[in-house]
């Protein structure tokens, strides 16, 4: 066990400003994901970048001394968080298939939402208020203004089955997110991940091997820079910090600052191209900054 007692305090300035740092990293998880469809298939992808993680995880682990030994008592919660993970990959991929990504990536940040819906009935001190209501609703317009501009004409059906496949996988990542903050409380960060990652990596294998063979990897620079950025600064450093900072504060205060993710993706690809910054753009990225002001600010 790591404590007896349910940490669950107010996040101070400090860390509000390093995890919307780390936050910021995940904007350039699409593009990462786009170079290294260059030359790996969807599936191999997902093995490879868990593979990566695994070894940036585990190595920081035992580095400190962390046992990674996997305790029966434990097999339980980490198979729960494992499948949820896997289903939300998954569905993800399979729902963005069927809509457009804008659309995508609007219905996929829900899992916030779901996040403080969860959290109300299952996280100690973490209940739904007005405020916290108004800011993350907030910060979800500030998600929509943003990539208002980018959606295309079209009816509703026409995509309504991707839609409601990528927000039930927002659902199960939003549950994934609620448990880990319960199961993180007597499992280390890294033991967690490290069998999280180590029990999705015979899945990805396995779907690979009968829906990707034949289908080869061309290993290239931009391709192989694009799987290291997924495998050791996203899944490595990212996904560890968010889960280690997870464990002491607040989840309904932490997962609203997962809305900059894809503002500040928009941002930064407008930034690195050259573009001028839309009014969408800096009216998106207001209001998630007011939503997260709103959630985080000190009664």
């Amino acid at each position: 066990m790591i404590e007896k007692e349910f940490r669950n305090e107010d996040p101070p300035g400090k860390i509000i400003a390093f995890v919307l740092f780390v936050v910021s990293l995940y904007g350039g998880s699409s593009t990462a994901v786009k170079i290294s469809l260059q030359g790996f298939p969807p599936l191999k992808m997902a093995f490879f970048r868990y593979i990566l993680g695994l070894i940036a995880v585990g190595g920081v682990g035992l580095f400190y001394g962390i046992s990674m030994r996997l305790r029966f008592e434990e097999l339980r919660r980490l198979t729960v968080v494992a499948v949820l993970h896997a289903l939300h990959t998954v569905l993800l991929n399979i729902g963005t298939q069927l809509t457009i990504a804008s659309r995508s990536t609007i219905f996929f940040s829900l899992y916030p939402i779901f996040t403080v819906i969860f959290g109300n009935f299952w996280l100690p001190d973490d209940r739904l208020s007005v405020r916290k209501i108004l800011g993350i609703l907030s910060a979800f317009g500030g998600v929509i203004v943003a990539f208002a501009p980018n959606l295309r004409e079209g009816g509703v059906l026409e995509y309504l089955i991707g839609d409601l496949i990528v927000t039930l996988a927002a659902c199960f990542f939003g549950l994934r997110i609620t448990l880990t903050k319960v199961f993180v409380q007597d499992i280390y960060p890294h033991r967690l991940l490290v069998w999280l990652l180590g029990l999705n990596i015979p899945c990805f294998l396995v779907l690979s091997y009968f829906f990707e063979r034949g289908k080869p990897i061309v290993l290239t620079l931009a391709s192989g820079a694009g799987m290291l950025y997924q495998g050791w600064i996203l899944t490595g450093f990212c996904f560890l910090t968010l889960t280690s900072v997870l464990r002491k504060y607040k989840a309904s205060k932490l997962v609203v600052l997962y809305f900059f993710n894809p503002v500040s993706g928009v941002l930064f690809s407008n930034l690195l191209l050259g573009d001028e910054l839309s009014l969408s753009i800096l009216a998106g990225t207001a209001l998630v900054a007011v939503g997260i002001y709103l959630v985080n600010m000190r009664r």
